[in-house]
């Protein structure tokens, strides 16, 4: 099986690969937060390159991986078939983005869901295959974490089915390796749902998040996942002349420095196995990932970027010129701590209308913030209006009083986003 010789040969070949690469001393930067990274030919099991491989990393969206496994070993063995229509509950219809906004009732095909967890990373869908395969999102984590200790996965903790924040949900690099490497030899079969580039659903067409599937050579998987928590992560697979790589990447800054370094680390990988075994001693390989520069600031906090700023910038060049327009009264009003974002996938997109002014962006944010036009998207290209004249009123004939509440309410929306972070942050 699969799974032994990951437990064993993948172990003690990447204990000879981690003792080789920290004589090289690559870069300090190793033991940094959020970053971990793993790179193992897939036909031998050997690590070709590791940094932070055991230590303990927030999957994300990584978790869909191993609820689409459950979902595959359901279909093998009769219990699912792609074209069973499962029910959306109030709970998976409540789930926050990255979603497809199902509606409590609605009703989707087996096979659909799969296509919206691949291309969409949707977490309603993801509770909506939970509950289907058993019951409730609870009992399909326990039998999640229990298949995955039945994996050799001894470092890995679900505690939901989407990958969405809990302190609990826990894995590694070397994990998350060895469940791609499951995914691929148990199930080769359903692999090609992995290598899809775009799916459909309710009139909107939704494109892979895997950016390397279309801009690297041989990549045909498989997942990526984002929170603020665990930053920008990456599980992907690639094979040239029947020789095929799985690479891991956690903790990005940003969904392209990640992309970058998982590219770098393929691209070397390849390399290294080029080299002609009769005469290039294999312990040696980590020689030549002693190139791949740790990302930079692997360690930095991975917040939502919207156009290539940070939204705590945003947010904060938005507030200070409101409380410069308003003046000192307008300032006793804001809040005394600066606001958290929420957690989702990082490569989710806004609806077009809310972004028409910035062009693409990297990140999006809840929907239940989006009901009205958003604050601090559209606030930063509104037109603002002069100063307050001694009368009262505005040049435009509003009153002081209603532009000071206007802005207190947009300056005030990170309060609504920090309490969502929060009672995300509780869940179990």
């Amino acid at each position: 099986m699969a799974a032994e010789f990951w437990s064993g040969g993948l172990y003690r070949s990447a204990l000879a690969a981690t003792v080789a690469v920290s004589a090289l001393a690559i870069a300090p930067a190793a033991h940094a937060e959020k970053y971990a990274a793993i790179v193992v030919d897939a036909a031998t099991g050997e690590v070709l390159h590791a940094r932070n491989e055991d230590d303990p990393r927030y999957p994300a969206s990584l978790t869909k991986v191993m609820t689409l496994y459950l979902l595959f070993e359901a279909i093998d063995s009769g219990e699912v078939t792609l074209t069973d229509r499962m029910t959306v509950s109030r709970a998976a219809a409540s789930q926050p983005p990255s979603n497809l906004r199902l509606r409590a009732g609605d009703r989707m095909r087996v096979e659909d869901a799969i296509y919206a967890l691949v291309t969409k990373s949707a977490n309603d869908v993801a509770v909506v295959v939970a509950e289907y395969l058993a019951g409730s999102e609870r009992a399909f984590a326990e039998r999640m974490t229990a298949r995955a200790r039945e994996l050799g996965l001894e470092s890995t903790t679900f505690r939901n089915a989407s990958g969405l924040p809990d302190a609990a949900q826990v894995s590694t690099a070397r994990d998350l390796a060895m469940l791609a490497d499951a995914v691929m030899n148990h199930f080769p079969h359903y692999y090609h749902y992995f290598q899809n580039q775009q799916f459909s659903w309710g009139g909107t067409t939704y494109r892979n998040h895997n950016e390397l599937i279309r801009t690297v050579d041989g990549v045909d998987g498989i997942k990526t996942g984002y929170t603020r928590a665990s930053g920008f992560n990456l599980m992907t697979s690639a094979v040239r002349d029947d020789r095929r790589v799985i690479a891991i990447m956690l903790g990005g800054a940003t969904a392209r420095s990640r992309n970058t370094h998982v590219t770098e680390l393929v691209e070397t990988a390849f390399l290294a196995l080029g080299q002609t075994p009769g005469t290039i001693d294999p312990g040696n390989r980590p020689v030549v990932f002693a190139a791949v520069r740790t990302p930079s600031n692997p360690n930095g906090a991975a917040e939502p970027m919207l156009n290539g700023r940070r939204l705590s910038d945003i947010l904060a060049e938005q507030t200070a010129k409101a409380a410069a327009e308003a003046g000192p009264e307008f300032a006793r009003e804001l809040p005394e701590y600066m606001p958290e974002y929420m957690e989702g996938d990082g490569t989710d997109q806004a609806a077009p209308t809310e972004i028409a002014a910035f062009g693409p962006v990297d990140y999006d944010v809840a929907s239940e913030f989006l009901a009205a036009p958003s604050d601090y998207i559209a606030a930063p290209v509104a037109a603002q209006p002069e100063a307050p004249e001694p009368s009262g009123f505005l040049f435009d004939g509003s009153a002081v009083a209603d532009y000071n509440a206007a802005q207190i309410a947009r300056a005030t929306a990170g309060a609504r986003v920090a309490d969502y972070t929060r009672r995300q942050t509780r869940r179990r």
